[in-house]
């Protein structure tokens, strides 16, 4: 096996905890070092690991070779700065950044610096997603004409520092990069057209719901719903949702741990008269109840994959075998949607985007 990969975490907050928590299953790298300016947080560390009150001092550690960030959303470009002219690898949490001007400089300094840098969007290998990417990807429910990505939740108030709009607080930074970002790689096709609607629904200073539309040169539109609030009392409702509708079916994804199902219909509708069916909604077809034998379903596709796979890409990239998946320039693009999102929903507009 090559030289392992050597990590410092700078900022040991549940982010940074998950961090090292996951270095320690993977057989190729070891935590050498972590960083918070609230050293009760050392506590959690593993015995051996080094802890340091100063980001500067961490950098100074000519153990480690590549330092994760997982300091709060405002710190990431004064971070990246100081651990490029360090010369350690980056790997930075989300979002990257508080704009894609931010972004510009990171990639800037990074590339002066020759040094490797990443995104930890972990996300593109979320179970549900990857089978709603199989099945776009492989056309299994014909020509897609439409995606929608929904998460739901019931406890409404944000916390910790997510509440303050200067420290990057608010759902849209929060999931909504997460989100946006699965569709954006999963649909290979100019953005063409945004328009967003995001609001405080009970929190007071930072967005706790959103509604994208995303239209893509290809036809596609995608849909992308959050909300903190949003309440129902059927089963499974605060977890993911998928639906992905094509002119040969439809696919419904439900949860994290995916359920759900392909659905075709045996035989369209014929252009003919045909007997009248009464419904609540009054004389319809196409909107009545199916007949039996009509529907008919298959099992969603098999995907294996866990978000361990993001560091396995990393160590891959590292030792020469991949590109990264996770590539700043991806980055950047996404972070110039959500700069088109603020602006459609502050001004009600539909933003011509690329």
């Amino acid at each position: 096996m090559a030289k392992k990969i050597n990590f410092g975490i700078i900022g040991f907050g549940f982010m940074g905890q998950t961090h090292a928590e996951t270095i320690k299953n993977l057989e190729y790298a070891e935590l050498k070092a972590v960083c918070d300016t609230n050293e009760a947080q050392f506590e959690y560390a593993s015995a051996g690991v080094k802890t340091y009150v100063s980001a500067d001092d961490l950098l100074a550690d000519e153990t480690i070779d590549t330092v994760i960030i997982a300091v709060p959303n405002l710190l990431h470009l004064e971070m990246v700065v100081k651990a490029a002219k360090a010369k350690k690898d980056i790997i930075c949490e989300k979002p990257l950044a508080m704009s894609s001007e931010e972004v510009k400089e990171m990639m800037a300094v990074t590339k002066e610096e020759d040094v490797r840098f990443t995104v930890h969007h972990q996300r593109r290998w979320d179970h549900d997603y990857r089978v709603a990417k199989e099945i776009y990807d492989q056309g299994l429910v014909g020509n897609i004409y439409t995606i929608k990505s929904s998460l739901y939740g019931f406890n409404g108030n944000m916390h910790d520092w997510h509440i303050y709009p200067e420290l990057g607080g608010g759902m849209l930074y929060d999931w909504g990069v997460h989100l946006i970002d699965q569709m954006l790689w999963m649909i290979p096709a100019k953005l063409q057209t945004v328009y967003a609607d995001v609001r405080n629904v009970i929190n007071e200073n930072v967005d706790d719901y959103f509604n994208i539309q995303l239209y893509f040169e290809n036809g596609v539109n995608a849909q992308i719903e959050l909300g903190t609030y949003f309440l129902n009392s059927s089963e499974n409702w605060f977890e993911r949702h998928w639906f992905v509708g094509g002119d040969k079916g439809s696919a419904k994804i439900d949860g994290f741990n995916p359920k759900g199902e392909i659905t075709r219909t045996s035989e369209l509708l014929g252009n003919v008269p045909g007997k009248i069916t009464m419904t609540h909604a009054g004389p319809t077809r196409s909107f009545g109840p199916a007949p039996e034998g009509r529907i008919l379903t298959e099992e969603l596709p098999e995907v294996e994959v866990s978000h361990r796979m993001f560091f396995d890409n990393y160590y891959a990239h590292i030792t020469g075998k991949e590109e990264l998946t996770i590539q700043p320039g991806q980055i950047l693009r996404l972070m110039q949607v959500v700069e088109a999102i603020r602006i459609s929903a502050k001004y009600h507009q539909s933003i011509h985007f690329e």
